[in-house]
């Protein structure tokens, strides 16, 4: 679809009207003869939905807009809900299909909003389990149990719990960790490039020294790609779903055509409406205060996201936007071997923190990577005692 911005005039922009005088963001039709012009009162209403929804606000609707607009128009019941494979079913109406389920214990996977394989699958359960046909179609008599039946799970998301509960028997020992660290692009895909740089080779350069320090710690520090191949989303949380991984960490770098766009984020699972990957979200905030010390780069925040990679992998993922290749300040600093060395020791001293649970920590910045060290070998030597 074509973007849509102040100042366009169409049909398309009085859909967008609708669409946000339903969600409480524009008045109710004044009838007025300028109801196809996006003005600043339809920018503004924008900005403030993508904000509702963890987009990026810049009040332009493209298709990762357009897209949260029209989801976030369904509710449950309002249409059959099925598997479709070549061109999946997405909405909030598949968010509380996929939340109830968890409710009634069964486990769709993270509630990310996609009708997938999983979220079918717990369907199916529920209906054979309940006395339903298992057609792993949510129609309404498959709505009419949803309904009637109460919660079997209470005091919190199951799938949270058990994330929270994972982290806290795993211990503050970095050794026998598996971390998968998955360097974006690669192959044929260079991703973003300016001036002759590609993101592929310095997220792949940037992991290998991650990796390596992982190692060093007795982790055992995985890469989900080979330098010359790019495996999809899907097949980047397949590795880390079959290689059993503790965590998942993605790294990239960012663009925009604006050359003053700059700076740091750090993104975990979150769908907007409340459902968040809660270690995620913990080791995202870990990342973005250690390195934001450490590099003094502007801060884009920590955000929620529905992504595939962060919404297929069983096990907290972060994905860390280490500044724009086409701001001419982050590309200068990405260059420099030195900052990737910096960016890499903070990431681990990220990981540690997380583990130690906030005990016997230190200020954000002073950990070194051999602290680290220190720290594994006084454990290691404590537990051999």
């Amino acid at each position: 679809m074509q973007l849509l911005r102040r100042g366009d005039s169409g049909p398309a922009v009085v859909e967008i009207r609708s669409s946000l005088r339903r969600f409480g963001l524009l008045p109710e039709d004044s009838g007025h003869a300028l109801e196809d012009v996006f003005d600043g009162e339809v920018e503004q209403a924008v900005r403030a939905f993508q904000q509702q929804r963890g987009l990026i606000t810049d009040g332009i609707v493209g298709p990762a807009t357009y897209r949260a607009l029209r989801d976030a128009g369904w509710r449950l019941g309002d249409r059959m809900l099925a598997l479709m494979i070549s061109a999946p079913m997405t909405g909030d109406d598949v968010v509380a299909l996929q939340e109830r389920l968890l409710e009634l214990g069964y486990n769709p996977g993270r509630p990310g909003g996609v009708f997938d394989e999983q979220t079918e699958a717990a369907l199916r359960k529920f209906q054979r389990e309940y006395g339903l046909v298992p057609d792993g179609l949510c129609g309404p008599a498959t709505m009419r149990s949803l309904r009637q039946l109460g919660r079997k799970v209470t005091g919190g998301r199951p799938h949270l719990l058990r994330e929270q509960e994972l982290l806290r028997q795993a211990g503050p020992r970095l050794r026998g960790k598996r971390i998968v660290v998955d360097p974006g692009h690669g192959g044929p895909d260079r991703g973003v490039v300016a001036a002759g740089v590609a993101e592929a080779d310095l997220t792949w350069d940037l992991a290998r020294r991650l990796v390596g320090r992982m190692t060093a710690t007795g982790m055992d520090a995985m890469l989900s790609r080979q330098e010359d191949t790019c495996p999809s989303e899907v097949e980047r949380a397949a590795f880390a779903n079959t290689a059993g991984a503790d965590l998942v960490l993605s790294l990239h770098t960012d663009a925009n055509h604006s050359m003053h766009a700059q700076g740091l984020a750090t993104f975990h699972f979150g769908n907007g409406s409340g459902a968040t990957s809660t270690v995620g979200e913990a080791l995202a905030g870990f990342i973005q205060r250690e390195l934001l010390i450490r590099t003094a780069m502007f801060d884009c925040r920590t955000q929620g996201r529905t992504w595939e990679l962060l919404r297929l992998t069983r096990m907290p993922t972060v994905r860390v936007e280490i500044g724009y290749l086409t701001h001419l300040g982050d590309r200068r600093r990405l260059l420099d071997p030195a900052f990737r060395d910096v960016v890499a020791e903070g990431i681990l001293v990220a990981v540690k923190r997380l583990y130690l649970l906030g005990q016997d920590d230190q200020p954000t910045g002073t950990f070194t990577f051999s602290d680290v060290l220190a720290r594994e070998l006084e454990r290691g030597g404590a537990q051999a005692i």
